[in-house]
């Protein structure tokens, strides 16, 4: 049996470690949840949110299963801390458990060149115009399909508002291509946000307007909007193509690691 922490800072000893910034919102209690094997002295745990789910501590089937189950998404992609868990969901799940790879980008505060990012930003063809996302393309990107992900973890535009930013590139009116929080973590009043504020990037351009530049031109203004708020822009790559584009950007790629596609 596994318990909802509402309490969600005890969970930080279980989750020691993890630089996944999906994991910091959780742990601050911003948006996800955390699922435990026990509420006064946990010792495996779940954090979830969107199509996430980063386990931890103890290897425990029914963490995993419970999790699993109070998951909304179609399909979640498990993140195993070591490979006693990466084994423990082989053995629960088997084939239906599809292994897969992504990449860690190094998170470096304060290493992007704001003039080449400016040059980028403004590089925008005529045909189309930028607009950071207001209530009205916060409500457009979570009601359509291929742009949900761009805001649908948070539950209202004000939530967005206060730990979410992002940017939304238009022609003919229509959406074509966004670049959002996935998740946010820090409050943006603190007085202390340096890296301790942050969003975790979500890029998603519409199939007919991709290999046009958009993603880049678009992530570019976000972080120089990042960079005024002072917020970290925390970025991971399921593919090289997105580490190609984080790296075109000027992070620098970490490493590797692996995850489980299990779909319900």
């Amino acid at each position: 049996m596994i318990y909802e922490l509402k309490e969600t800072g005890r969970a930080s000893a279980l989750f020691a470690g993890w630089q996944d910034s999906v994991v910091w919102s959780a742990l601050q209690g911003v948006m996800g949840k955390i699922y435990v094997d026990s509420l006064e002295k946990p010792e495996s745990g779940a954090v979830m949110l969107g199509d996430f789910c980063f386990l931890s501590g103890k290897p425990e089937s029914e963490v995993i299963s419970g999790a699993l189950a109070n998951s909304a998404s179609e399909e979640v992609i498990l993140v195993p801390q070591n490979d006693d868990w990466a084994r423990m969901i082989v053995e629960c799940y088997g084939e239906k458990a599809e292994k897969a790879i992504r990449y860690a980008i190094k998170k470096e505060p304060g290493i992007f060149d704001l003039k080449q990012l400016q040059k980028a930003a403004q590089s925008l063809p005529g045909e189309y115009e930028m607009r950071l996302i207001d209530q009205e393309l916060f409500e457009i990107c979570r009601d359509t399909q291929w742009s949900k992900d761009l805001t649908a973890n948070y539950e209202s535009y004000s939530q967005y508002k206060e730990y979410g930013l992002g940017v939304c590139i238009l022609t003919g009116g229509e959406v074509v291509a966004g670049i959002s929080s996935y998740s946010g973590y820090g409050r943006r009043s603190d007085e202390n946000l340096g890296c301790h504020g942050g969003i975790e990037i979500e890029v998603v351009t519409r199939e007919d307007y991709r290999r046009k530049g958009l993603a880049y031109i678009g992530a570019a203004r976000l972080l120089l909007e990042c960079d005024k708020r002072g917020l970290y822009p925390n970025w991971d790559a399921a593919n090289k193509m997105s580490v190609g584009l984080a790296e075109k950007l000027g992070y620098h790629f970490s490493h590797e690691y692996v995850v489980y596609k299990v779909k319900k």
